[in-house]
């Protein structure tokens, strides 16, 4: 039988019975085969089905054909003389193309070794020679599901690109908002180290993200007083800042007529309101004029620079930490009320005295429940005994010291609170 008759059965492609075929992803079919009488059978029928029918004679040809414009479907003979069907199935997976081709070898070979080559070399289905019409078009007709399903899934994917592409962008100018943000929170602590007659002070505030809701500060108040304060708003992220923001205003070194701690006596010189009323002021602001659920931990801070005395008042902060000058540790305090949590809260305050060589540490949660690397937090025991170590570090290198030791102690897992602090140190 010659080599035509065997491309085709008596049975055409599309029988009367099935009618024309339903528009598809299958537009353009490339018929590879050296035999031009068999791609003009297959070629007259696949035009009669509705396809856009392009033919080569050569696997080569077929080959600069999909480089140029990549057809959606294939039917290549696997015996040609040159490039065999298998090494253009090879060639054509080589192509980098943006829609799959669905790739049908045309073969009397039905050994399962050679159809296992077949599959290997890219090809997504095999037909047997002569070519039965019925089959031909049921094989189209998979191929046309599996086409479709793979261009749905190139369309969804790319769907996908865009939307985290355009999520990366908003992310990156996010980003880019909150290092601006950070760089702002910063700000509100411009002097990390400075000293006074009789006392230096060393600050730290070091947030677990990029902005944080701990702010410490200190301010003049007279040539032989100071404050501190020490403030860990609830939470963390922007709104936590934005309140940070808002009471560092309240607490302003630079402009002590804003600052609501601060008395202008009638000869212009300045003198401190008690530590509980600030702190009871500062509880009706937050409760009356800031729209916000947050409320915040506080340590406020009169140091008298001459005689040593400190006046403080605690609301739900950790303890103030006493290094006296020989090393030994004490913390005590009244615990109180966070602020912003009862309208007409009572706050109280009371006395430490600190003499010359003494240490007093204002620092926050973050500290103390920094995690180790099991399930257990530091705590003031292992607070006192961190401490300790750091005796003999200077002023300036204290705190970031104790950074070190509790990244050491977490098992460089991070912090998942903010951290932040402040050192006086008291001196003759």
């Amino acid at each position: 039988m010659c080599k035509g008759s065997e491309v085709l059965s008596s049975t055409s492609v599309q029988s009367a019975e099935t009618g024309a075929p339903e528009a598809g992803v299958i537009k353009r079919v490339l018929l590879v085969d050296d035999s031009r009488v068999q791609r003009r059978i297959l070629s007259l029928s696949l035009k009669r089905d509705g396809y856009d029918v392009i033919e080569a004679a050569s696997g080569q040809e077929a080959l600069d054909i999909c480089r140029e414009d990549p057809p959606d479907l294939i039917l290549s003979d696997w015996m040609m003389p040159g490039m065999s069907g298998l090494e253009f199935c090879r060639a054509f997976r080589e192509l980098k193309t943006e829609a799959y081709g669905y790739f049908i070898l045309l073969t009397s070979k039905s050994e399962k070794t050679e159809v296992a080559q077949g599959f290997d070399a890219g090809a997504d289905d095999f037909l047997t020679k002569p070519v039965n019409g019925y089959e031909l078009r049921a094989r189209i007709s998979a191929a046309e599901r599996i086409l479709r399903m793979q261009r749905e899934l190139t369309d969804k994917n790319k769907m996908i690109s865009e939307t985290l592409d355009e999520l990366q962008r908003l992310y990156d100018s996010l980003d880019n908002d909150l290092l601006a943000a950070k760089k702002l929170q910063q700000s509100l602590v411009p002097e990390r180290f400075r000293t006074f007659d009789h006392a230096a002070v060393s600050l730290l505030l070091q947030s677990s993200g990029h902005v944080g809701g701990d702010l410490v500060g200190h301010y003049k108040i007279s040539e032989t007083r100071i404050g501190l304060y020490a403030i860990d708003v609830s939470g963390h992220g922007i709104s936590s800042a934005l309140i940070t923001a808002r009471l560092a205003g309240y607490l302003s070194g630079s402009s002590p007529e804003n600052n609501i701690a601060i008395q202008v006596l009638p000869d212009g010189t300045h003198t401190h309101h008690p530590p509980e009323q600030v702190v009871a002021r500062l509880n009706e602001i937050i409760l009356d004029e800031m729209e916000t659920e947050h409320y915040f931990t506080m340590l406020l801070a009169d140091v008298n620079l001459q005689t040593g005395e400190v006046i403080l008042c605690q609301a739900g902060h950790p303890h103030p930490v006493v290094q006296r000058a020989d090393g030994t540790i004490e913390q005590d305090g009244p615990g109180g009320l966070p602020v912003g949590l009862i309208p007409g809260g009572e706050f109280a305050q009371f006395t430490l005295k600190l003499n010359p060589g003494d240490r007093l540490f204002l620092l926050s949660d973050g500290v103390t429940e920094c995690p180790d690397m099991g399930t257990g937090m530091l705590g003031e025991t292992g607070l006192e005994t961190l401490l300790k170590e750091l005796y003999q570090h200077d002023l300036e290198s204290t705190l970031q010291a104790m950074v070190w030791k509790l990244d050491e102690f977490s098992g460089g897992k991070g912090f998942p609170d903010d951290v932040s602090g402040i050192l006086m140190e008291y001196k003759d």
